[in-house]
Parts: C-alpha cells; structure tokens; sequence
C-alpha cells in the first residue's frame, strides 16, 4: 500500500511495531516539482505510544493483516471497554489505551464499531462515522441573538467538550463526527 492510499483507522506495520493511523494530513507544496507528503499520526498497538511519521505519496507501508469483527458497546468496567459481538456475542475487552481518544465517542448501545483482530487478540477499534450524544452542560441560549453563527462550549454525557450552535440546550442529542470532533447537527 502506497502511503496516499492510507486512511485513519488503518494498522499497518512499521520497523518492527505495529501501529493505527489515528490521523492523516496531507500537504502539497506550492511550487512547482515538489512532492505532496503526507503526516501520519500513529500509535502502537498495543501499548499506545505516539509515533509521527512523514511519508512522501510513492512511499510503501506494510498493511497488517487484520480481521475485523462488527461489535457493539456493552460495558466500561475498570478495565476497559467491553464490546460484544454482532455474530457470535463473543465479548472483547479493549483496554483504556488501546481505545485512547476514542473513549470521549462511546456511549451505551452504540452500534456500528469494529474491532480489528490479529490472532484472536483485539489490536484496535472502529468507530462510526458519527455517534449521538446527549448535551449535558452548556450556556443557556441567548434571546435576540444576532444571526451570526457563534458557537459555544457544551459537555456531552461521555465528558468530552464540543463546540455547538448558541441554540443547542441541556439535553439535546447532537450528532459528533467521530473523524474531528465536530458538531454535525442536532438528531
């Protein structure tokens, strides 16, 4: 696999390590006969280290070979995150650093996740592309508002912070892409 063909969530190998693309950024130079490089952010799995590494487009990675699993949340106890199966209602346990930033997208009965298995062992997690989640705390909405979007902070029910329209109140369900974070409209 080339490395303009690498998406996030991808695990692929690298001196020696195993590690999840969390991120990609793609920069193209300005002028003319430069190469478009591309930024991974990557951690080990398992372990979590972060590892930042540019490639240039030709560059080849090594793919792990992965089997991917359709799972939904069960549980969080202090171990970890438990996700069952879809299929066969197997339960897998992902530990909090194997799961990361992730965590702040896990809700109860969220549906449509992956884990990503080598030998029976889970290497990673897959959300999807957007979750549901309740506004907990934020400001109450401003009356005669200007008709400027302005946005303001708001706590959703797994603790993260998120940036919202100045009419979205206590106990709303929004939708958040999972990808950047960002408010995608109300559900």
């Amino acid at each position: 696999m080339r490395a303009a063909e690498i998406k996030r969530g991808n695990v692929i190998e690298h001196n020696g390590g195993t590690w999840q693309v969390r991120s990609v950024e793609r920069s193209s130079p300005t002028g003319r006969g430069g190469n478009t490089t591309y930024r991974l952010q990557l951690y080990g799995v398992p372990g979590g280290q972060k590892l930042d590494l540019s490639l240039r487009a030709e560059d080849d990675l090594v793919e792990v070979d992965l089997r991917r699993r359709p799972v939904s949340f069960s549980y969080r106890d202090d171990d970890g995150f438990v996700f069952m199966d879809d299929e066969n209602y197997a339960q897998y346990l992902l530990g909090v650093e194997l799961v990361g930033e992730l965590a702040g997208y896990v809700s109860e009965g969220l549906q449509g996740c992956q884990v990503m298995l080598r030998d029976d062992a889970p290497l990673g997690l897959s959300l999807p592309q957007q979750v549901v989640l309740e506004v907990i705390e934020t400001a109450p909405e401003l009356k005669g508002a200007s008709a400027t979007k302005r946005a303001k902070p708001a706590r959703v029910a797994t603790g993260i912070e998120i940036q919202v329209p100045e009419y979205i109140v206590n106990g709303e369900l929004v939708r958040i892409s999972t990808e950047t974070g960002e408010f995608l409209g109300r559900a």
